[in-house]
Order: C-alpha cells, then structure tokens, then sequence
C-alpha cells in the first residue's frame, strides 16, 4: 500500500489505521512497486480555528474522501487533535470504500483499555468515559464498556505503585514442536533443543546475579513469570534445578504470584507439577487453543483434546490454586459451532483463568509460507465468537481484567483475559500497564525498566535492556553484568532508591 501524506503527521498510527482495512499490507513508496497496491493520501492542515484532515483513498478501481475537522479545545492538545483529526478521516473513507466499521473505531494501539484509564484519572466518571469513547474515538458501545470495566479491574489491581516494586521473567525458549501460527522466539529441532541442559546451566548464573542485583537495590519481587516457549518442555528434574535456584534467591512464599507457563498439554506431567507446588508456583497455564480435532491438527498443535483433559486433572489434582486455559478466536476451520462447543466444555472445567485471544500470524509464522488465506476484514465467525466469550464469563462471573490487542488479528478484535474474582494474572497487568520493572533473564528476553509517572500526570519513564534472541547467542552472552550495571544507574539516575 502506498501513503501520500502532506503535514505534521505520525507515519506509522496512519500505517496501522490502514491495516485496519487492508490486514498484511506492507507499506511502499513508489506506485512502480505495486501498481494495483491501495493508494491513501492524506492532507493535514492547521488555521487559527482548529486542525482539518483530508483523505482520499483509492483501492479495487474506486475511491472515496473525506474530511474532518476538529476544532481546539482546552480538552485535547494537539498531537492528540491531529491524531483524532486523521483517524476520523481515514475510518471515514476506508470505511466508506470497504463498506466496514471497525469495532474499535481508531483505537490502534496495543492498549485499548490505556484512553479508559487516561479518562477515568482524568476525572470522568465510568458512563462519561463510555461516552467519550464512543463518540470522540467511534469505539462501538459494547467495546467501549469492556475498556472501561477493565481499565477499572487494572486500576484496582495495581493500586499505589511502589518504585521498589519489580517482577522477574525468566525465559525458557524451547518448545516441543512449533504450531504453524507461532512467531515466538522457541526452538523444536532436535538440535536446538539439545541445548537445553548447557541453556539451562547458563540461565541459572544469571539469575542468581539478577536477583543479587534486586537485593543490592532493595527492591521488592511482587511476581516471577517463568514463561516460552513451553516451560515444561523441561524434565522434572530440569524443573527441580530451576526451581529450586530461584526458592534459594527469593522467598517465595511472599510473592503475590508465581506463574509457571505449561501451555502444551503433551509437555505435562503430574511429577513436573509436584515439583511445582513444592516450590512454591502458584499460577500455571494449560492451553488448548481448541477443543475440536480438526482444528487441531490444522494448526500443528500435535495434541489431542484427551490429551488436554488428562493434563488440566493433572494440574487440578496438584493443589496449584490457579489454572489459566488459553483459546483463540478464528482459527482456519474453526467456525461458532465449534468455538462455542470448545467454549462450553472450559466453561464446565471452571479454570480460576481465561485468556480468550484473537488468531493473529505474524510475518515469521510458518502457516503464511503453506500460502493459506488467513488475513480477513471482518473476521467471519470471529466476532460472533468473541462476543459469545465475554457474554457467557459474565454469566459465569469471571471478570475481564487484561487485553491487549494485536496487528493483522482476524477482524481487527481484541484478547481478553478473564478471571474468577481475586484470581487475576498480576503479571499481566503489571507488564502491559507498565507500573514497575521487569527483570528478564534468557534468550529473547527483555528487561523493562519503568519510572512509574502517572500518578503525577506524566508518562512512564521506559528503558529497555535485550538479551539476544537465540539460544545459541545467549550461551555465549557475556553482557548480563553490565545490563545489571544499566539498571542500577537507571534507578540511582531516576531517584528510585
């Protein structure tokens, strides 16, 4: 897809507008490339009076416009008039084009709760920021209430933000096979996951240097997420190690949580859970995707349903307190009859979590090189489902408390994490909302430094701090003294301690 832009405009939330309505799109500069490619252009232009915005799309042999304009106000400053300006526009005539209105109206960003939340510290009370939402953002009602209701439940949970609080993530990037959706960064080759054992010994070092590093700053571990790739892709006696490490670093028994990711029912076993609750876990993830066969197999997820069903007794009979099952929304083949029958039979199971997600693939996911037709506008049974998922928690009395939400997801939807009351992911909402820092150690991992500033009306103060992506390059890694270094000045720079 081609943009002409004319004025002081954000490149890429234009970029992501558009995916709205062209999902996969790549994004060139020369009609040479691609002479059939949608073209947008886009003027903004700004007066004494306000802010005008002028779109005309062109795609499929048609074209439509429209403009926009959005007068000052003292409610709005201009960077986020000019972004209300070009969203309403370029909806208004792609929508106009497509013959489609997206369910998030211009919210693009990984957080839709975030302009929820920004409202409710505003002041504004939960029906006002209903409203707002609806009409400034032309999020539809049903969405707008779901924002807002977890813009609330993440308020809640975080309350007053300690600058000594933190949470550890520990990365174990290995995973058994990999489904044909998956662009995490995991490993399945007999090779790669030979390195496990050598991973395993070097991961260990660093923790015990990350964790000695958390004491030296006096900070406070509220979480451990031990997450992949598939966690339990470790033997019980690997999990022993690791396990054990980390009950030898930290007590344990003062986290609010401890998550423990064993997605894949095959990789679960009732001694790899005794250990768990030896040392202290207190969350673990046993993750279906889906209850149908079919659909399985589809997707390369090489278990079966009877499989899933004997790992959540096996998680259920361990005395962990919470289970977390993990689905997704508009997988290829699945349609509501079968969604529903999967959702239904979880429902039944009554996990203390469920994190309903929306199929979204990403340029690495091996199912875009079998050339399947994934990408879809409205998302088909998608929606259907979606709505099926926060309707029947409600009934249920789970309470959605996390989302996020991705680019290219099948209808442009969100994921949603539901919980039982006071069982909700602390992890998840600490991350995503970024009020205090993540220590990560492993392949792939990355530690998020947060100076935690909206409490004063600012933004938080972010740093991020990578480990190397692959396996390999981390056992070689030398860096992880000096991130540590990194961290320490980051907070004496901030006047953290």
């Amino acid at each position: 897809m081609k943009l002409i832009l004319d004025g002081n405009i954000n490149v890429y939330y234009i970029q992501t507008l558009c995916m709205i309505f062209f999902p996969g799109e790549k994004f060139g500069q020369s009609e040479n490339e691609n002479p059939d490619a949608p073209v947008l252009r886009l003027i903004l232009r700004e007066n004494a009076e306000g802010i005008t915005a002028s779109v005309a799309v062109t795609a499929f042999d048609r074209r439509a416009d429209a403009e926009r304009f959005y007068p000052y106000s003292e409610r709005y400053d201009r960077e986020k008039l000019a972004k209300l300006a070009c969203g309403a526009a370029v909806i208004a005539a792609c929508g106009e084009l497509i013959g489609y209105r997206p369910s998030w109206g211009m919210l693009t960003g990984v957080r839709p709760s975030k302009v929820a939340t920004e409202l409710l510290q505003s002041g504004m009370s939960k029906t006002r920021v209903k409203r707002t939402l609806a009409s400034d953002y032309f999020v539809i009602p049903k969405k707008a209430a779901l924002a807002t209701d977890v813009a609330l439940a993440e308020q809640k949970l975080i309350g007053e933000p300690d600058k000594r609080d933190c949470s550890v993530y520990v990365a174990i990037p290995f995973c058994p096979t990999r489904c044909s959706y998956c662009s995490f960064v995991s490993y399945t080759s007999p090779k790669l996951l030979s390195l496990i054992p050598a991973y395993l010994e070097h991961l260990l070092i660093d923790l015990e240097k990350t964790f000695a590093k958390i004491n030296t700053l006096g900070l406070r571990v509220r979480t451990v997420y031990i997450g992949g790739g598939t966690p339990t892709i470790l033997s019980a006696d690997q999990l022993r190690m690791l396990l054990g490490k980390i009950a030898s670093l930290t007590d344990v028994s003062l986290l609010e949580e401890y998550t423990l990711e064993s997605g894949r029912p095959d990789t679960i076993t009732a001694e790899k859970f005794a250990v768990a609750k030896e040392f202290g876990v207190t969350r673990v993830c046993v993750n279906p995707q889906s209850l149908c066969e079919e659909v399985l197999q589809g997707i390369g997820r090489c278990h079966t349903v009877d499989d899933f069903m004997r790992a959540f007794e096996v998680a259920r009979n361990s005395g962990i307190p919470n289970i977390n099952t993990d689905l997704i929304v508009g997988l290829p083949g699945d349609t509501f009859k079968k969604f529903s029958y999967t959702f239904d039979r979880i429902l039944a199971l009554r996990p203390e979590n469920i994190t309903v997600h929306t199929f979204c693939v990403k340029k690495a996911a091996e199912i875009l090189r079998q050339g399947s037709q994934i990408y879809s506008v409205r998302g088909g049974d998608a929606g259907k489902c979606v709505d099926y998922t926060q309707l029947k928690t409600q009934q249920e009395g789970y309470i959605p408390y996390y989302m996020y939400r991705q680019k290219n997801t099948v209808g442009n939807f969100e994921n949603v994490g539901f919980a039982l009351p006071e069982t909700e992911c602390r992890y998840n909402v600490y991350m995503m909302e970024e009020v205090h820092s993540i220590f990560a150690v492993g392949a792939g991992a990355v530690s998020k430094m947060v100076d935690y500033r909206p409490q004063t009306g600012g933004k938080p103060l972010i740093r991020r701090l990578f480990y190397p992506k692959y396996p390999y390059e981390y056992l070689k890694d030398t860096s992880t003294d000096q991130k540590l270094d990194e961290i320490e000045a980051f907070y004496r720079e901030q006047n953290m301690l």
